[in-house]
């Protein structure tokens, strides 16, 4: 999962995008409301994380120009203006949630989570396939009930994956969702963590197929025939 972080105050900007690294996720942060909005127009993102009061432009008004523009990342602003009123506004033009600073680490990862799942269009906290279970609410897998350690780069993978199960996933999209905009993933690379992953989850009646020219799919073992 892919996510941006627009906010001034730069300690807390760096204590958010060192949380959400931390938990597994690729992280950009921009400072300004401009630079953002720059940067939602080229690249996709899961989830925005917003401040209000940014220099240059407003987050209110880089809110309103992602929806006008019909971007679909998720919107959790993040601010220290909880009155009622602009909790109402910020609703309105489209935010997804709103949350007043100071707050709970644990209350904002949770809710981080929530909207990464509405955003994926799950409705359970669980996803099963063959015997691969992902608890999106500790983002841990397990194998035959049993936890199954993958190494960063593989979990996030397969999260993406697993969370499309059925569905052919791009190169492009795995690009987005596990890199940041200070990371670099070839398609060779790309391959090494696909023959990496596909080894692991065969023995839990899994696998990964290369669908030429667009991406993979993963699926059951016993689907492919």
């Amino acid at each position: 999962m892919r996510l941006l972080v627009v906010e001034d105050d730069l300690p807390l900007a760096e204590s958010l995008v060192a949380l959400l690294t931390s938990s597994g996720y690729a992280v950009d942060c921009v400072h300004d409301g401009a630079s953002a909005e720059a940067l939602v127009a080229v690249e996709q993102f899961d989830l925005v994380i917003l401040d209000l009061n940014l220099p240059q432009m407003d987050g209110l008004s880089l809110l309103r120009a992602m929806r006008a523009r019909a971007n679909p990342a998720a919107v959790m602003i993040l601010t220290a203006r909880g009155a009622a009123e602009d909790r109402v506004r910020g609703l309105d033009l489209g935010a997804d949630d709103y949350m007043a600073k100071p707050f709970d680490v644990r209350e904002f990862e949770a809710r981080v989570r929530s909207l990464l799942r509405r955003q994926a269009g799950l409705r359970s906290a669980t996803v099963t396939l063959g015997a691969v279970t992902l608890d999106l609410t500790t983002r841990q897998f397990s194998g035959a009930d049993q936890p199954l350690d993958l190494p960063p780069r593989e979990r996030a993978l397969l999260e993406l994956l697993l969370t499309r199960a059925g569905k052919v996933v791009t190169k492009e999209a795995i690009v987005q969702s596990l890199t940041s905009l200070d990371d670099m993933l070839s398609d060779n690379a790309i391959e090494q963590y696909i023959s990496r992953l596909r080894r692991r989850i065969a023995p839990f009646g899994l696998g990964l197929r290369a669908v030429r020219g667009i991406g993979y799919l993963l699926e059951k073992a016993a689907d492919r025939g």
